[in-house]
């Protein structure tokens, strides 16, 4: 017979605990101790077996054989990038972003593309009927006999589902509306989630399907149920953007088969997503020429650099503390860089407010933007224009100095690609590469230099 346990599990990590607690000793967070009953049997089915052949042996690593992972690429080359080049058989993605930003609509295309690349694709929806599938896919215009929807949540009808049809990729929509008959607890609950992914988990795994997992988010913008969940995927990616904007973006943060600091750029048109080839265009579009406080730099997301703006408004506050403000850079780097200017440049900030955002939506995180947020500080601060056709890289230290950032050939060959005249860059990353002919390259040793050469003083 079953056996049944009752335990406390703390709804936002995971934690398990005998008895209730009030404060969940694992994150801290109160009231999310939630009582669940357990039943423990035997795992059945056809699935929950291992794959046949003899038990594996350790052996010594320089006896294996390295091999390269078989791929299936997409139509859409931003997306097998952002993989590390295309979907891997046995593989187990999982997919977050906000509501209504594009998940579905993006898995539904991907599922199309495969389909008619004669692989068999298996939708499996848990939150919208066979119906409203229907409906997605014909404003996208779907029309393919090897893409199979179905509308289901009970994990054992779906393990007997993706064992009658054998696909070469399954789509789970999502994970937090499936549960596995014989855990007692909700749908969505920690419990329900480990279980089921688990259980797709060793699907994927020993018969060699690629599957997709599309996972809620919090309001703070990270998956929701255990944290577990993300350990056990082979790659996570984050949908992100504005529901009200239509470029929508698409960051790999694990990845077993590749980078996980690459980044895709999608529009959302009338009939799906569109790939940006080219996004630093996109962002620098709109830029407005001769204004304060504008500044742009060339920020490396992966294997890929992309010229981004970087926007400063500093003005007189009239509070008793500054406000300070940031979109799109981290809060904690701007106080950094605000510090370091009063400090080693002589700039009276502690009566200012300032409010700093990087044009487009996107977000940046890496000391190679340093210089830029200071400079366009520096010129918002001093009403001084910066010039329109300077690109501006460096990370600042606490001294002052402007130190080596990675990768400068790239960055400073898609400065010129679109037609900057002039970029400044750390002295120490002068030399040892060859520097383009329509570009003029300048060292900087101090943030006070960066300033002469990009304000004029």
């Amino acid at each position: 017979m079953a056996k049944k346990t009752t335990k406390f599990i703390c709804q936002s990590c995971g934690y398990e605990s005998p008895k209730w607690m009030g404060r969940c000793p694992g994150c801290n967070e109160w009231n999310q101790m939630t009582e669940e009953v357990a039943v423990v049997s035997k795992p059945k089915g056809a699935f929950l077996h291992t794959a046949p052949g003899t038990v594996a042996k350790a052996a010594p690593i320089n006896t294996i054989q390295s091999e390269q992972e078989a791929r299936v690429e997409t139509d859409l080359v931003e997306l097998n990038r952002v993989l590390g080049g295309g979907v891997v058989p046995g593989s187990l993605v999982l997919i977050g972003g906000d509501p209504g930003i594009g998940k579905s609509t993006l898995l539904l295309q991907v599922s199309s593309q495969l389909s008619t690349h004669q692989h068999k694709v298996l939708y499996i929806s848990g939150e919208e009927s066979v119906k409203q599938t229907k409906l997605r896919a014909d404003r996208l215009q779907i029309t393919s006999s090897e893409l199979y929807v179905f509308s289901e949540t009970n994990l054992e009808v779906i393990q007997q589902t993706i064992q009658d049809i054998n696909p070469n990729f399954v789509i789970i929509d999502s994970i937090q509306t499936i549960f596995h008959p014989e855990v007692t607890s909700a749908p969505g609950s920690v419990s329900q989630v480990r279980e089921c992914t688990a259980e797709l988990m060793r699907i994927a795994k020993t018969n060699e399907i690629a599957i997709f997992i599309v996972g809620h988010v919090t309001k703070e913008g990270n998956i929701a149920g255990p944290r577990l969940l993300e350990h056990m995927v082979d790659t996570v990616l984050y949908f992100e953007g504005e529901r009200h904007h239509s470029y929508r973006i698409l960051r790999a943060v694990k990845n077993r088969f590749g980078s996980t600091n690459e980044m895709a750029i999608f529009e959302m048109k009338e009939l799906g997503l569109e790939e940006v080839e080219n996004p630093s265009e996109i962002f620098l579009e709109e830029r407005s020429k001769g204004a304060s406080g504008s500044t742009v730099v060339a920020s490396m997301e992966g294997t890929r650099p992309i010229l981004v703006e970087i926007q400063a408004l500093v003005s007189p506050t009239m509070f008793p503390t500054p406000r300070r403000m940031a979109s799109g850079i981290d809060y904690n780097r701007v106080n950094l860089i605000m510090a370091v200017l009063e400090k080693r440049v002589g700039m009276l900030l502690q009566n200012q407010d300032a409010y700093l955002k990087v044009a487009g939506g996107v977000k940046i995180d890496e000391p190679a933007i340093d210089l830029a947020i200071a400079v366009s500080i520096a010129s918002s601060f001093r009403d001084i224009p910066t010039n329109a056709d300077d690109i501006v890289i460096g990370e600042i230290g606490l001294t002052g100095e402007v130190r080596r950032v990675s990768r400068i050939e790239q960055r400073v060959q898609e400065a010129a690609k679109l037609g900057f005249n002039r970029v400044i860059i750390p002295n120490n990353n002068l030399g040892g590469w060859k520097v383009p002919s329509n570009i003029q390259v300048i060292g900087v040793s101090t943030v006070k230099e960066a300033l002469k050469h990009a304000l004029g003083g």
